[in-house]
């Protein structure tokens, strides 16, 4: 999945403008394909229980990850195969790359990788950046222009929204969204209150649909349709690579 820094209106359910309602097209034509996302939560599984162990109880990655599947509808035997896979003895360990860049129009990317060849990965990731009008930064070119947060989504039924926002006050909260289309509502806080704030849904019953760390960037770039067009072909290419597990990207 990619991230643009634009949000739904918390509770009128106004877009802010045609640039949201372009990106949500697109991204839901690129979520439809479920067995990619199957995939990167699969990986996440492995690389939690090669951590940490199989056990999600001790293990809060994993447990994260499993709660993750159960938010997508990913099919239990999924779940079992990524956990039977992680632990045995053929499994190669995955590392987590990180790449930088710039699409089209001075936009800036980041994207996330978990992958078992970095050799082959920088080749295919470099190869997507020249090819769709891109070029691959070093490490640290435009991390800067991003900050850590981290990002859940709950189910929006029975939930009293400004409640909610004043419970969640005094665990982090930066800010809460409310998609009334899909009856979910976003929580977003500093990557460093992740446990903290986990911990608070929970203990509140909520239900978890996911939770994930994401890169939101300072500052937007204002594009025109025919940019966003390079633009958002470029992070859909590095998306459809196998290693790739997320790309972050300082579009509107």
């Amino acid at each position: 999945m990619y991230f643009c820094n634009s949000f739904i209106n918390t509770k009128t359910n106004k877009t802010m403008g045609r640039a949201f309602e372009y990106r949500k097209e697109r991204k839901m034509k690129r979520w439809s394909a479920m067995s990619k996302t199957f995939t990167r939560i699969g990986k996440e599984i492995v690389m939690a229980i090669k951590a940490n162990g199989p056990n999600p109880d001790s293990n809060y990655r994993l447990k994260i990850a499993i709660q993750n599947a159960k938010g997508a509808n990913m099919p239990k035997e999924n779940v079992e195969n990524a956990i039977k896979k992680a632990t045995s003895k053929e499994q190669k360990d995955l590392a987590e790359v990180l790449y930088e860049g710039y699409a089209p129009h001075g936009v800036a990317i980041m994207v996330e990788t978990a992958t078992d060849n970095p050799t082959r990965t920088v080749a295919n990731i470099r190869h997507i950046f020249s090819r769709y009008g891109g070029t691959m930064g070093n490490s640290g070119s435009v991390e800067f222009m991003f900050e850590r947060k981290a990002m859940f989504v709950i189910k929006a039924q029975n939930v009293n929204f400004d409640e909610l926002e004043l419970n969640l006050i005094d665990f982090g909260l930066e800010q809460l969204e409310q998609n009334l289309d899909d009856d979910e509502i976003m929580v977003h806080t500093q990557f460093i209150n992740f446990g903290t704030m986990q911990k608070a849904l929970e203990e509140q019953g909520l239900q978890l649909l996911s939770s994930e760390a994401v890169r939101i960037p300072v500052a937007n770039k204002q594009l025109t349709e025919d940019q966003e067009d390079a633009v958002f072909t470029l992070i859909e290419k590095l998306e459809e690579d196998d290693d790739v597990q997320k790309v972050f990207s300082t579009c509107v």
